[in-house]
Formats: structure tokens, C-alpha cells, sequence
């Protein structure tokens, strides 16, 4: 299943590699052009595979996922062989402690430590953790054991399996970074439907640290509209308080209005909400403005594009595990094609 295969591929930020080598083969016929550019995006352009209309718009669109995941580097290591870290891309410290990583290239197993409770002052107990005192440790007996092991710089990730949890009600299933190989699962279904339009997938590095790679490939595509495939915030467990939680799982994908990076144009949201209840395909609207999306980026590339989100609801994001309902997915997956098929009759500009 390509969503195991993507959320078990190691891909932190700046080190898509293994990722970009999954889609590589599972867009292997289903694309015209492909290339992968300096900043690590996998940039595929399918044509059109009917006449698009003199004059009309748009005629190409960019749809994006990005390959990479948060995680940390390798910074220091230590007199003892633990190493000391940095995280990549936002992670709260409240979700290291004690987790199983993967370092370097040769995936050397490894644990975040952190001190045991009988060893915390209890005053300190009700604090957040310090994680300048975590370290991880991968079993070396002293520096120059674990010198043989990783180098500096390396990139750790979480030690995550993919599994299916729940085979009826919602599909639920739990694994790592589905913010966003979600998305780049969907991206790559949408390849195998013929357009109207040339449509360019576009998988982009360095998300998780500043929307990098989606500014530099939207320059190069100059696109006339496009749209982000993200996992977002679902926060939908039981509260305390009686508050909407930001999206839920098994309701459909979610449509964004505004986040901290795109405020979405409406025309696209429009378009999404009319496909959607015209299909009965069921959608929500993200109810928070948190977060930032590939789509910060490309809407202010060159002369302005205009962009939207649609996003998979994804509980525990940015998390060692995360978890999302298959039919969430493939309903995503409808949405976006039904979509496209709409915009080929053309937008109003």
C-alpha cells in the first residue's frame, strides 16, 4: 500500500531522498515529464489529454504535497556515547521523551533518555520537561563507539510501524509523518485520471521549516491556480469544554478558509464546496487558523496565484505516531479529481 510505504520511508526535512524514491516509482507511466530540481522537489507535469479550449483558465494547474516529516539532527555526542539533538521543523518537547528513533542513514536504533521520575525534584514534576537534559541513546559504551555508529549531522526520525487499526467503522489507521505523505498519497492517485488541463504534482522538500521547496517550484511551474494537499489538526477527542475541535476524523476532507500563511481564495473554496455537495462526497472547514501550508508559499509566487488547501484530518500530527481515517483519504482523493474535471469548463478570472 503506497501510504505504508511513505509513512515508513525516512524523509526529515532537507533529506527527502527516500521518500522522493517511493513516488519516484509510483508515478513511474502515469507522467509525461518529471525532474527533480536543487532544493529536492519532485516536480511531474501530466498533460492534457483532451484539447483545452482557446482562452480558457485556467489551463495549468499545480496541485503540491510535501515530502518531508519533522525530526531531529544529530548535534553532539557526548563522553558516554549519548548524542545530543536538535529538532527540524515544530515539535513540542512534551512528545520526546522516551521515544524510539532511527539515526543516520543506517537507521541505528536509539532512545530519546530523559531522567526517571524518582530522580526529578518533585517541584519539578509539573514543569515541562528541559530536553537540553535528553540525550539520545543508541546502546554506545563511550564516544568513540558511537563515532563508529552516526556522524554529526545526521538525521534521527521516529521508530514508527505502519498498522491498521480498525478494518470497518472509520478504516482508522496510525503510522509517522501522515502530515504529508497523506497528501502524497493523494497527489499520486490523482495522476492516474486524464484532464483537461496540465496538471503538475508537485512533491516539495522542506515544508516543516519554512515552506522552502513549494516558493521555488511555484516560481519555475508559474501556475495559473493551485492547491496544497495537506494532514492537518484533528483534535477531535473528548474535552473538558464544549469546543469545536479544529477538524474530525471520518467527516470528510477539510477545506481551509484561512490559516497563518494563505488566507485560501474563495473562488477555489467555492468550487470545492459546490463539487462536493454536488457529488455528496462529505467535506468539513478547518475551524482554526493555526498552522501554515504550501500555500503560503505559492499564492505570492511571481505575479500571485491564486490557492487553496484541502487537507486529511490527522490526530497527534507532528507526533511520533499519527492517525487518520482511510475514507478521509479516498474521499480527498474524489474531491480533488471531481474538482479538476469542474475547472476544466474554466474559472471566472
Amino acid at each position: 500500500m503506497l501510504l505504508k510505504d511513505l509513512s515508513e520511508a525516512r524523509g526529515v526535512s532537507g533529506d527527502e531522498g527516500a521518500v522522493r524514491e517511493v513516488l519516484l516509482k509510483a508515478v513511474e507511466g502515469l507522467v509525461d515529464e518529471q525532474r527533480v530540481d536543487a532544493l529536492g522537489n519532485l516536480i511531474c507535469l501530466r498533460k492534457a489529454r483532451r484539447p483545452i479550449e482557446e482562452g480558457r483558465w485556467p489551463r495549468t494547474v499545480m496541485v503540491t504535497a510535501h515530502m518531508d516529516e519533522v525530526g531531529l539532527m544529530i548535534t553532539g555526542i557526548n563522553g558516554d556515547g549519548t548524542l545530543r539533538f536538535e529538532k527540524v521543523g515544530g515539535i513540542d518537547d512534551r512528545v520526546l521523551l522516551s521515544k524510539q528513533v532511527l539515526v543516520g542513514k543506517d537507521a541505528v536504533p536509539g532512545v530519546i533518555g530523559y531522567p526517571p521520575i524518582h530522580l526529578i525534584p518533585a517541584a519539578d514534576r509539573q514543569k515541562a520537561p528541559d530536553i537540553g537534559k535528553a540525550a539520545i541513546d543508541i546502546g554506545a559504551k563511550d564516544k568513540a563507539g558511537a563515532e563508529r555508529l552516526v556522524s554529526l549531522g545526521d538525521y534521527a526520525t521516529f521508530r514508527t510501524c505502519y498498522e491498521v487499526l480498525d478494518e470497518g467503522g472509520l478504516r482508522t489507521v496510525k503510522g509517522k509523518a501522515f502530515d504529508d505523505r497523506a497528501g502524497c498519497a493523494a497527489l499520486v492517485e490523482l495522476l492516474h485520471e486524464d484532464y483537461a488541463l496540465d496538471l503538475y504534482a508537485v512533491f516539495t522538500a522542506q515544508e516543516e521549516v519554512g515552506l522552502r521547496g513549494a516558493r521555488v517550484a511555484a516560481f519555475a511551474v508559474n501556475p495559473d491556480v493551485a492547491f496544497a494537499l495537506e494532514g492537518t489538526i484533528c483534535d477531535d477527542l473528548p474535552k473538558k469544554k464544549d469546543v469545536s475541535p479544529v477538524t474530525e476524523l471520518g467527516k470528510g476532507p477539510a477545506l481551509t478558509f484561512m490559516d497563518q500563511s494563505v488566507i485560501a481564495d474563495r473562488r477555489l473554496v467555492r468550487l470545492l464546496v459546490d463539487t462536493a455537495e454536488g457529488l455528496n462526497i462529505p467535506y468539513q472547514f478547518k475551524r482554526a487558523a493555526a498552522g501554515g501550508t504550501d500555500a503560503g508559499a505559492i499564492h505570492l509566487a511571481r505575479e500571485g496565484v491564486p490557492s487553496a488547501v484541502v487537507a486529511v484530518p490527522s490526530r497527534y500530527i507532528h507526533a511520533p505516531v499519527s492517525m487518520l481515517s482511510l475514507d478521509d483519504l479516498d474521499h480527498t482523493v474524489q474531491l480533488m479529481k471531481a474538482a479538476l474535471h469542474t475547472m476544466e469548463g474554466g474559472l471566472n478570472a
